[in-house]
């Protein structure tokens, strides 16, 4: 067996190896077998060599008959190569209830009355017969988490006979795309009989293609032939352009990625530094000043959008997905046939994955294929767009339309990536008496345990209160190894499972704005209950639910007498003006 080289300056994450069973005789197997055995090893340098790698980053899982690998919905941060045996990719899904999630009725208003009276005194209280079912495992820092928190699917035949389903077989991929883009899992994959499988974490997977072309072509190919049409489709210039034109887009298009994938990990020391330090600490994607180079389309995350002013820079507003920067100079670079360069910079917030389209392609595909009004149309409507969701400066019009969101508040809450939250809670501190009535509402519909501190970062009178924001990048979501936390596809909602979180501190640990909190679960008596295996007090995950279980939506908001607190969405910077402007 050759010898492992002495590793230098290994990266920090191997401090933590994904799989502490990897073991050498395990990576010597895996270099023996597609794709590891046509990687060139030499590609790879000393710190972060092929071997190294395999051993920390990955990490081989067994499953039985039925166990589900993958749920579909779920966020996960791992790829996985189907070892030995077969997988099951479920494409029309299956029921909620089967993959381990229970579906959620609205209790109507009389019930909801009836709650009321019914709530414990003592905070915290959980159901003891629920823990000692088999719904609750063991504390997952002292049990090996793949093997108590698994979910089976049982009578798979019957529950496969109206479905669409694929077989993967021994040397297959899947899950890359979820993996890299912090996307949710689009199905559901199930063991297909005994199967063995490697689960490679996103850094490692990462790794691998930056230094093996043939790896980075086949995931990139599998994001063209799957979603890279559907994603140009769902942009509104690119919405009515005829089949053959948007294939060769499509076929143009470059990949890009940009920032820290995991960014809740240097929030903190981020939004610590000077303002200055912090901009500049931010990944340049375009610079102000540079010739244009065709259309940046967001495909996900958050984009700062500057320009210089005095000494420094201003921000001018921010991109979300579906966004596209530097439309006006393509569309003017056209119109005059000279070069035009950048009006303002990008910068990634975060992470970022943007799709690139050439100048020229934009030219001989897409301006060709709309007339001049529907051109200066589109012009109009993105502007018109930015300037309502996106834009920053008082007194600045895009369009025509007046906005009334400061240029101080709008740093503010891209500094601190408060544009991450779709229902943030906001308090206007100069109509809020202190009263606490929205502690005690928020209180009363949770069994007497308030899920949200009224407290939190402020700019002026305004505060962002710790209560979930229910992200549009919910980096809580990675790593939970049940699926306890998951978002409500239809409406939004990131909820905890009360049932199948096991304590383990993930999402907690991974919420950058720390409204996730770990408490310790009584009985009815009001004493803490312990694991009877590892003699250790059961925690539980908690947070702000957005009150989904209420006729009413959330308690918080409709107890303020003041109108003091509302929950909002801060990519809507209109719906932001109004409320300041009320």
């Amino acid at each position: 067996m050759p010898q492992m080289e002495v590793i230098a300056n290994r990266p920090r994450r191997w401090d933590v190896p994904f799989g502490d069973a990897m073991r050498e005789e395990d990576v010597d197997k895996l270099l023996q077998i597609e794709p590891f055995r046509s990687i060139d090893a030499e590609r790879f340098p000393a710190t972060l060599p092929l071997r190294g790698i395999l051993k920390n980053d990955a990490r081989v899982n067994y499953y039985p008959d039925g166990a589900i690998i993958v749920r579909e919905n779920d966020y996960g941060s791992s790829a996985f190569l189907v070892l030995q045996g077969r997988a099951r990719v479920v494409l029309a899904g299956l029921p909620e209830e089967v993959l381990g999630r229970p579906a959620q009725t609205k209790p109507g208003f009389l019930k909801s009355m009836l709650r009321q009276w019914r709530n414990p005194s003592l905070p915290e209280v959980r159901n003891q017969v629920a823990f000692e079912s088999d719904l609750v495992s063991n504390d997952s820092h002292e049990v090996d988490e793949l093997a108590e928190t698994r979910v089976f699917v049982q009578d798979v035949p019957r529950l496969l006979e109206n479905s669409r389903s694929v077989v993967l077989h021994a040397g297959e991929f899947f899950g890359e795309l979820a993996a890299l883009t912090r996307s949710p899992r689009t199905a559901t994959v199930l063991a297909d009989g005994e199967a063995v499988l490697l689960e490679l974490r996103w850094q490692g997977l990462r790794d691998l293609m930056r230094r093996t072309d043939a790896l980075r072509q086949h995931i990139e190919r599998l994001y063209r032939d799957n979603s890279l049409r559907v994603h140009l489709r769902e942009t509104p210039l690119l919405a009515q352009l005829p089949t053959e034109h948007l294939e060769a887009v499509a076929a143009a298009v470059r990949f890009e990625t940009h920032g820290d994938f995991q960014w809740q990990d240097t929030y903190e020391p981020y939004t610590s530094k000077p303002a200055a330090d912090a901009f500049a600490s931010e990944p340049l994607i375009v610079e102000e000043g540079s010739p244009c180079e065709g259309l940046v389309l967001i495909r996900s995350g958050f984009a700062r959008l500057s320009h210089h002013f005095g000494n420094g820079h201003r921000t001018i507003a921010y991109l979300g997905k579906g966004q596209v920067f530097g439309l006006g100079e393509s569309i003017e670079q056209v119109a005059v046939e000279e070069p035009v360069r950048a009006k303002a910079s990008l910068r990634a917030l975060g992470h970022v994955d943007v799709l690139r389209i050439p100048q020229e392609v934009m030219r001989d595909h897409v301006y060709c294929n709309l007339p001049e009004h529907l051109l200066a149309e589109a012009a109009k409507k993105h502007a018109l767009y930015c300037t309502k969701h996106f834009c920053s400066q008082p007194g600045k019009t895009l369009g025509g339309e007046q906005t009334q969101v400061e240029t101080p508040l709008l740093e503010f809450l891209v500094e601190r990536r408060f544009i991450n939250g779709a229902q943030a809670m906001l308090v206007d501190l100069d109509r809020c008496t202190r009263c606490d009535d929205c502690v005690r509402a928020c209180a009363a519909t949770h069994n007497n345990n308030p899920r949200f501190i009224r407290h939190g970062p402020r700019h002026g009178s305004t505060m962002v209160a710790h209560a979930c924001m229910h992200c549009v990048d919910p980096v809580c979501m990675i790593g939970c190894p049940t699926g306890a936390i998951g978002r409500d596809m239809a409406t939004g909602v990131v909820e905890i499972n009360d049932l199948t979180c096991i304590g383990c501190s993930t999402c907690a640990e991974s919420c950058p704005y720390g409204n996730v909190r770990m408490v310790e679960a009584r009985d009815a008596g009001g004493a803490i209950m312990f694991d009877e295996v590892t003699q250790q007090p059961i925690h539980k995950a908690t947070k702000c639910d957005l009150c989904v279980d209420q006729p009413m939506g959330p308690a918080c908001q409709h107890a303020c007498p003041h109108d003091a607190l509302v929950r909002m969405d801060l990519g809507n910077l209109g719906e932001l003006s109004h409320w300041m402007s009320r």
